[in-house]
């Protein structure tokens, strides 16, 4: 006899396109199965086998409906009935696979989602079986996930119950309890929000008979359906399904994981360092499977793990769940991680070999028996460990223990809200201790990656680790996880690692960024290395630029490396940030045509009101409403309001724009309403922007290479390659200069085993320096920034025996003896001469090095022997670098001729000839220039030059700077301290932004991009603000709290030529930009909305300014003042040169002097107009050796002015400081190697210059 007992299976797909309801239409579908067992043996009462009968597939109103909701448009092509049912259920062996391998026959009305298998889901709905039973159990929830070939997962929530059935002859049991299960399914993975939808809904099926049971699931499914996915970004959706509000959580960012779950279950099940072990197995791709007799646990365990390693994202098979019918899977050769019942444990693992057992139940790892070894699972690093189990043990994970202190909740709701807050504030504390672990683990990958040419350097990154941490991390790099994090590393994706490394980088980790040094160990870190046996190992550091914090040459700290002790106090404290929640209508139901309509029509109300009341500050939910609003426009047909609502994003958050969504819209549009969009200037440029940017989709260079040495032989362009992907030294110019040292005397090219030597001996060499242990007291004459780069042999001198010791700063010698000792050599800015020479010993001439100082009287004499001519070499190259250094305040230049005379060692180390050494001459860049060209600085240029950076560090070469902007410091309650300091923001070419801490001079962002065009001006409109315009007619606009782009203005339909505010009593109340087409538009600040647009009668619009309601706008033929009220003509200034050909470049007013001052292009005068009288001949003022006036700022009383010039036949730059009083040149400083691009004022206390891409470095000048 056949048994019947139905069972519901309900799919709901929320799947939505980048979070779209629409794609939930065309791929929401629905089930309800009926379950059918054989009864072999009455008695023994074996599992029954479930069978999917029937299929729910929405919209759930009727054809004739969807036609009238969906007229006018096509989006909806794929359309199908609401509920369809079989008139008679076939063989389950005739329904349709995952695969599609068997089908059901013609008259089966069965529609399924993709990738779903109706054979394995009812298997997966009862895992454990199913039985009937004698007495009635009570309900419970586990969860599923399927994933398909492409890595893609679909999550269920499966609800099991149990209902009495009266008469059951096959137990001759008066009453016997068959069970019944509801599975819904859905792209994200919303377990806490499904699993309280299944909770209420299960309340609320109970008093209905079967054929009511049918209805209730369709409208339940119904509901669901209609709900939409929120966007990303601080806003959940809240509905009612009583007794319960039910909320769906949005994910924190378009790049971050859905969490709708207890991120804490895990470490109530393992001691920390357990998880860590479990962390390792992952890292390391092991065939992993959990166990517990708790069916639930099995999914979300493994899903918080998952969650735990982001964004690293595991790549393999992921079956958290393993009915018994399907344990063979465990016998699978690749990857994977499952999960099955704890009942299992022992057949698991005797049959299985190399599977790593996790047991939830009671917290234990272990190996499966068949294995001749028990693999090995290496250690998290140490440090990096240490601090994830102290913050793990500050953690509160006890939610009673937080209800201690509080009243007791008389109210559901309120006690849910509260237990709610309490998991998400626990939660972001998790998810903080497990994404700082990943940063302590991972965060020094960047260092030894090659951006230009994608490259890891996998062999020097290993070296660099701590003996016991290496296991770990060579079993790491080879697996496809890691692999996918470089290629995330190496796009610069800014994710949730690159935030918090960003947001935790040391000042050292920032002042690394500004030069590439070689790497040595500090005397600080050798201090500790002598104290702590832990770093009694071989490692390599790094020295970066100096701390600028007083504006002078200190030295630089060390670069952050895995000898950094890692803080293990309390967590880092990220700020919590604020989510609020908007309330979708009530459903109403029978679910008609009519009420579909009333429900979006309420939801579009809703929405609009909530928009006409936010503040115009809250840009962020305002972007999340008009998301929504855009997407229930798109549902009514209303496909203009829709793309009005999407185009909004723009000035509100960009990040969430659905670019593909739009571009369907626009792609399936009727050609009457596109007509209408053409109509709309801000709909056109939308369109044309959406669909412009698909013509440019270009595919991802995604490609990782691993370092190896060249097989062949190499040309230069070749050379220069190998180098740069080694990491010895990146810039090409000083690559240049050591291809030619390697060929000297041979052909230009460099055989395989001449690259070979060369790198090994430079790798040797750095890996000898950090076996340097230098004495304590020794180590106390030293600063704690300095390291010993090179080493001689013992030798004889006049102050002993010993070997001499280079540092950055000076040479010393490490006397030999008893006990070593200190003997300082000389300082390298103390050096007056330096010599070559021999000295008589016996009937020998020995070479000998002889250096005399400003400070000693007595010569220093060494008979360094065969190392003679290098040494002269080093010293006369570090000597001529200093003395740059300091007459130009660049540290740079110290650090360059560092890199040379390591080159020139292991230049001399790798040829072994007697070339080698005029070979190594070929690196004295520094020296040869002082003696070809003496290098000197003009005095008021160096008593006014502060210092010099270099926004182009770790650049293949220099790059122009377009603009500088200074935002002083200010201490907002939401910011750390740090991020409080005053900034340079650098603008260089193709869209790129740098921006520089400028209390220190440290790089803090490296790298902004904004589109890919050159930008022309920034501005901070607010303290909040900074606006960047571009000659991609954008205005970008970045957040200076979270140090992003989220919004961008659209207006203007040429380049962006200036950005100007107005301010009333020192607030910004209106902003002003201006287009190369002449068109200048007043915006709302706080709303960015347009307040108005004024075009005027002439283009090439370079610049504006503001004064007295006066807007005065520079043009090529003429200088124009209009009103603000009216934008009426007031003033014209003509140009008043014979020459037809220049044209105006920039102007500079001082009203209460009632004065102009402008430059033309292709002269070298200033002139000064009376504001009175334009009639009058302007005053002129002639700037000598300058060919073009470039740039001009005021400062105070003064007019800066940025200029280009030529000398011996090279671009140079020159500075000008004129007088307004006296309209004369005070000053003429001599700064940059080429033009001056850029110029701008920090609080009229210094001057900031920028130069062209043949030197790309910015001087920072004291204003008088």
């Amino acid at each position: 006899m056949l048994l019947g007992c139905l069972f519901h299976l309900v799919i709901s797909m929320w799947r939505n396109f980048h979070g779209f309801m629409l794609y939930s239409v065309l791929k929401l579908c629905l089930l309800s199965c009926l379950v059918k067992g054989t009864q072999r043996k009455p008695k023994s009462l074996p599992p029954l086998d479930p069978e999917v009968l029937s299929v729910f597939v929405p919209p759930f109103i009727s054809r004739d409906d969807i036609q009238v909701i969906n007229a006018g448009h096509n989006l909806n092509k794929s359309k199908r009935r609401s509920f369809r049912k079989k008139k008679e259920r076939p063989k389950i062996e005739n329904v349709k696979s995952l695969n599609g391998e068997q089908k059901a026959p013609d008259t089966e009305d069965i529609t399924v989602p993709k990738d779903i298998d109706l054979i394995g889901l009812p298997q997966l709905c009862f895992p454990g079986g199913l039985y009937i039973t004698s007495e009635s159990k009570e309900d419970h929830i586990h969860f599923l996930v399927f994933t398909d070939v492409c890595g893609n997962r679909t999550y269920g929530v499966v609800a099991q119950y149990y209902q009495p059935m009266q008469v059951c002859y096959l137990t001759h049991m008066p009453v016997c309890f068959v069970p019944f299960a509801i599975c819904v399914i859905s792209r994200y993975p919303y377990f806490n929000a499904l699993k309280d939808c299944l909770s209420c809904f299960l309340v609320q099926l109970r008093p209905f008979k079967d054929l009511d049971v049918e209805e209730h699931i369709k409208e339940f499914a119904a509901k669901l359906f209609l709900i939409p996915s929120p966007p990303p970004g601080p806003l959940h959706l809240v509905f009612n399904m009583k007794p319960l509000q039910i909320i769906i959580p949005s994910r924190e960012d378009p790049d971050s994981p859905i969490i709708d779950l207890d991120l804490h279950l895990p470490l109530l099940c393992f001691k920390p360092e357990r998880v860590l072990q479990i962390m390792t197995c992952i890292l390391t791709e092991q065939r992993i499977v959990f166990f517990s007799s708790d069916w639930a646990l099995l999914t979300l365990v493994a899903e918080c793990f998952m969650l735990y390693l982001h964004p690293l994202q595991w790549q393999h098979t992921f079956v958290p769940i393993l009915s018994r019918q399907m344990l063979d899977f465990v016998m699978a050769p690749t990857s994977f991680l499952m999960g099955c019942h704890i009942d299992h444990f022992e057949e698991v693992s005797t049959e299985t070999e190399d599977l790593i057992l996790i047991n939830i139940d009671n917290g234990d790892i272990a190996h499966s028996k068949m294995a001749e070894e028990e693999p090995e699972i290496p250690d998290v690093p140490a440090q990096a460990a240490e601090t994830f189990i102290k913050r793990v043990e500050s953690l509160q994970l006890h939610y009673d223990l937080e209800l201690c202190h509080l009243r007791a909740s008389t109210d559901l709701g309120e006690l849910q809200m509260r237990r709610r807050a309490w998991q998400q504030k626990l939660n972001t504390e998790v998810q903080q201790t497990t994404l700082q672990l990943i940063v302590n683990i991972f965060r020094e990958v960047k260092d030894h990656l090659n951006y230009e040419h994608r490259v890891f350097n996998s062999e020097e990154f290993l070296k660099t680790r701590a003996i016991g941490d290496q296991p770990f991390y060579k079993k790491v790099l080879e697996t496809y996880m890691f692999h996918s994090f470089l290629k995330a590393r190496l796009n610069r994706k800014m994710d949730a690692f690159a935030r918090l490394e960003l947001s935790t980088q040391s000042e050292e980790d920032r002042l690394n960024l500004m030069f590439h040094t070689p790497r040595r160990l500090t005397m600080e870190k050798m201090a500790s290395k002598l104290f702590n046996p832990q770093y009694r190992i071989s490692r390599r550091m790094v020295i970066s630029m100096p701390n600028l914090q007083d504006i002078k040459l200190p030295e630089g700290p060390t670069r952050n490396s895995s000898l950094r002790r890692i803080e293990t106090g309390v967590a880092v404290k990220m700020p919590f940030k604020s989510v609020s929640t908007f309330k979708i209508p009530e459903i109403h139901f029978p679910l008609m045509f009519q009420c579909v309509h009333s429900y979006y029509t309420d939801f579009f109300n809703h929405l609009s009101k909530a928009i006409n009341t936010l503040p115009p500050d809250s840009s962020a939910l305002l972007a999340r409403y008009f998301y929504l609003r855009g997407l229930i426009s798109l549902m009514q047909g209303k496909l203009l309001n829709a793309l009005s609502d999407f185009q909004n994003l723009d000035k509100t958050d960009l990040r969430i724009f659905p670019t593909d969504l739009v571009r369907k819209i626009v792609e399936t549009m009727p050609p009457s309403e596109r007509l209408q969009a053409d109509r709309k200037p801000e709909l056109k440029k939308l369109i044309s922007r959406v669909m412009e940017k698909q013509r440019e989709v270009m595919k991802i260079d995604d490609h990782v290479k691993n370092f190896e040495l060249p097989k062949t032989h190499m040309q230069l362009d070749d050379f220069v390659k190998r180098i740069q992907e080694s990491g010895i030294v990146k810039d090409i110019d000083t690559i240049h200069r050591l291809f030619d040292a390697l060929t000297v005397g041979h052909q230009k090219q460099i055989d395989p085993e001449t690259f070979r030597d060369f790198y090994n001996y430079w790798k040797e060499t750095e890996a000898e320096a950090q076996e340097v242990n230098l004495p304590p007291t020794v180590i106390e004459h030293l600063d704690k920034n300095e390291c010993v780069y090179k080493l001689s042999c013992s030798v004889r001198t006049n102050c002993g025996v010993g070997k001499i010791a280079l540092t950055q700063k000076r040479l010393f010698l490490l006397t030999e003896g008893g006990r070593p000792g200190y003997v300082q050599i000389a300082a390298f800015r103390d050096i007056e001469d330096v010599k070559s020479t021999t000295a008589a010993f016996l009937l020998l001439r020995i070479p000998t090095l002889r250096i005399k100082t400003l400070s000693k009287k007595e010569v220093f004499e060494a008979n360094l022997k065969n190392e003679c001519d290098l040494w002269y070499l080093i010293v006369k190259e570090m000597w001529a670098g200093k003395k740059m250094a300091d007459d130009h305040k660049d540290p740079q230049y110290i650090q360059q001729a560092l890199t040379n005379v390591l080159l020139m060692d292991a230049v001399v180390g790798a040829l072994q000839s007697c070339k080698a050494i005029y070979a190594a001459s070929k690196l004295s860049y520094f020296d040869r220039m002082k003696n070809e060209v003496p290098m000197m600085v003009p005095k008021t240029t160096s008593e006014t030059l502060k210092h010099k950076i270099n926004p182009s560090a770790g650049e293949t070469f220099p790059q122009a700077v377009d603009v500088l902007l200074y935002t002083p410091g200010h201490l907002d309650p939401s910011e750390r301290p740090g991020n409080a300091h005053p900034k340079l923001w650098c603008a260089l070419n193709e869209g790129k932004v740098v921006v520089f801490d400028a209390s220190t001079w440290s790089i803090q962002q490296h790298c902004f991009k904004m589109g890919r065009s050159k930008l022309t001006c920034m501005i901070m409109v607010e303290q909040s603000q900074v606006w960047i315009g571009s000659q991609d007619s954008i205005i970008y606009i970045i957040n200076t709290h979270s140090m992003s782009c989220n919004k961008q203005l659209n207006d203007h339909r040429s380049d962006v030529t200036d950005i100007i505010v107005e301010k009333k009593n020192g607030i910004p109340s209106e902003a002003y930009s201006s287009s190369l087409d002449g068109t200048v538009i007043a915006w709302n600040i706080s709303t960015l909305k347009v307040n108005s647009v004024f075009q005027l009668p002439c283009q090439n619009l370079t610049s504006i300014k503001l004064h007295n309601d006066q807007l005065w706008c520079c043009t090529g033929s003429c200088i124009l003042v209009v009103s603000t009220h009216e934008f009426q003509l007031q003033m014209k200034i003509e140009h008043h040169l014979k020459d037809v050909c220049s044209y105006f470049l920039c102007f500079q007013l001082f009203p209460e002097r009632d004065e102009v001052w402008a430059s033309y292009s292709g002269s070298s005068d200033l002139y000064v107009w009376n504001t009175k009288d334009f009639s009058s001949t302007p005053q002129k003022i002639h700037l000598q050796d300058c060919s073009e006036i470039t740039c001009m700022i005021r400062v105070k009383n003064q007019v800066w002015v940025g200029s280009s010039g030529r000398s011996q036949g090279k671009s140079k730059g020159k500075i000008y400081v004129v007088s307004a009083e006296k309209k004369t040149v005070e000053k003429e400083l001599v700064g940059h190697g080429d033009t001056v691009k850029a110029l701008c004022s920090a609080e009229d206390r210094y001057v900031l210059s920028g130069s062209g891409k043949e030197e790309g470095k910015i001087a920072i000048w004291k204003a008088e």
